[in-house]
């Protein structure tokens, strides 16, 4: 019964316009970053991407324990890790590296109890940028917290550069566009360093670096299509769609 009641608020809190929601309608959940103040926030390009796939947005609330996350997960669908701050280097063993690394412990610390109920549930994940690199971290891997200082690269990283990445044959990008190569815009300064047990790489830039991995649950990528997609780039629609079919109940 609290399944069904949570469902039922998860439905009512993302209704708009007086409009119902079909309940066979694809529930799926998206993480968010936290204000100065402690007010959840999360860019409209996700919410706007699933629900323009067809499925229902739903933002979810930091928790604090992974009995809450269990229980979130079994009303949810599938669930998208969204970006933000920095990963905290202590999930996987390490000191802060620089002045450019920025976490929040309340949001890594929620995301990593959301993070291990998905992998347990089964349910479809798609992780993008922090998202991707969370995962990452919290299946056994680790990352380079600072690229320009750590990589080094002439591939530009961040800032919203744009730059190609090679797609891996038979992987999920490659199916859907039907390409060895995809443009990507780039809003980070981290990146997959050792990658984690159980998924294999879908896609690298020119230097080497990460930019998409994969399993049967996880699709991960490094960049932002949600962002394109509100700019005007409907092929990463495609991407949003075929998440969303996994997810369908």
């Amino acid at each position: 019964m609290r399944k069904y009641l949570l469902l039922l608020s998860l439905l009512l809190l993302t209704a708009c316009g007086g409009r119902r929601t079909p309940v066979s309608l694809a529930v799926i959940g998206i993480t968010c970053s936290r204000s100065s103040s402690g007010a959840t926030q999360l860019a409209t390009t996700y919410t706007e991407a699933i629900q323009r796939a067809g499925g229902v947005a739903v933002v979810l609330p930091t928790l604090d324990s992974y009995a809450r996350a269990e229980e979130l997960l079994d009303a949810l669908d599938g669930i998208v890790f969204s970006g933000g701050e920095d990963v905290s280097p202590q999930w996987y063993g390490e000191e802060i590296w620089n002045e450019t690394v920025h976490v929040d412990a309340v949001r890594d610390y929620s995301d990593s109890l959301l993070a291990k109920a998905a992998l347990a549930s089964g349910k479809p994940i798609l992780a993008i940028c922090r998202g991707e690199q969370l995962m990452n971290v919290v299946m056994g891997g680790s990352l380079y917290q600072d690229l320009p200082t750590q990589f080094g690269t002439e591939v530009k990283h961040g800032g919203g550069a744009t730059h190609l990445i090679g797609l891996e044959p038979g992987s999920v990008l490659a199916e859907i566009y039907g390409t060895d190569s995809l443009s990507v815009n780039s809003f980070h300064h981290q990146g997959v360093k050792a990658l984690a047990p159980g998924v294999r790489a879908t896609a690298h830039t020119a230097d080497g670096l990460v930019e998409a991995y994969e399993n049967e649950q996880l699709w991960a990528v490094q960049f932002h299509p949600e962002k394109d997609l509100q700019a005007g780039d409907t092929r990463w629609l495609r991407l949003f769609e075929a998440f969303v079919a996994r997810c369908q109940p």
